[in-house]
């Protein structure tokens, strides 16, 4: 089986999904949304990532066809858009799902720019790999105060990794890095990881990698487990994986 660069596809579907106009930088989004998370937050779900996990629960149209999904979005008309939702329904916290935020660097940090001041948390939901592959990006992250950064584990490991994404597996060291660029820039952030496809040695291994890098990181470990939405199960079963570990919708 021959695995992708996690990298080189994030910046080949950046191309699809993200566009210049002058100075500002646009960025593709397919809906927007209240959700019950984090005790009630408003999300605007981007289109496009760099990775293509056999357990998502976005839809293949939106997964494999980013060019003909969804519509672009300047950097300030997202912000007023999760701005007016969180308004209406007395939401404090904002964020961007469905595809890899970091992808279009600029709109991203665009979009904070414009959510400045507004008493509002941010919830970065990253795989961590453009940031792993660049400190200077959390540099730039850490000037927004009411960030916080959730990188999302695929899997414990390397191999777990590769098994859950089909990408090399120096995509896994890539979202640990991180972690450390980003407490090294002062960036709240913690790790979550997926941890239904997981053996509990591999599990144990985790903790003790992350405790190496920083003992807040292990003890701030979210640990996920597979949703079985009936589009993710006929994925899982596609894909032929074994879960220890699910729950239904």
């Amino acid at each position: 089986m021959s695995f992708y660069d996690p990298l080189v596809r994030h910046k080949a579907i950046e191309k699809l999904v993200v566009r210049d106009r002058g100075n500002v930088q646009e960025r593709k989004y397919w809906r927007f949304r209240f959700d019950r998370w984090y005790g009630g937050i408003v999300t605007a779900d981007a289109v496009g990532c760099g990775l293509v996990c056999k357990y998502c629960w976005v839809s293949d149209a939106v997964m494999f066809q980013p060019a003909k999904i969804g519509r672009f979005y300047s950097p300030e008309a997202v912000a007023e858009t999760l701005v007016r939702m969180a308004e209406k329904r007395g939401l404090k916290q904002l964020r961007v799902s469905g595809g890899e935020p970091t992808i279009g660097r600029r709109h991203l940090l665009q979009l904070l720019n414009h959510l400045e001041g507004r008493q509002l948390l941010f919830m970065l939901e990253t795989n961590g790999i453009l940031i792993g592959s660049n400190p200077e990006y959390a540099e730039d992250l850490s000037k927004h105060r009411f960030l916080h950064v959730r990188v999302s584990l695929k899997g414990c490991n390397e191999n777990e990794f590769a098994t859950l994404t089909s990408a090399k597996p120096e995509g896994f060291t890539l979202q640990l890095e991180a972690l450390k660029n980003l407490l090294q820039a002062g960036v709240r952030c913690h790790p979550a990881v997926m941890m239904s496809f997981s053996t509990q040695e591999s599990a144990h291994q985790l903790v003790e990698r992350l405790k190496s890098i920083s003992s807040e990181l292990a003890e701030d470990l979210e640990v996920e487990e597979l949703i079985l939405y009936p589009k993710v199960k006929r994925k899982i079963e596609r894909q032929g994986l074994k879960y220890y570990t699910a729950y239904t919708p």
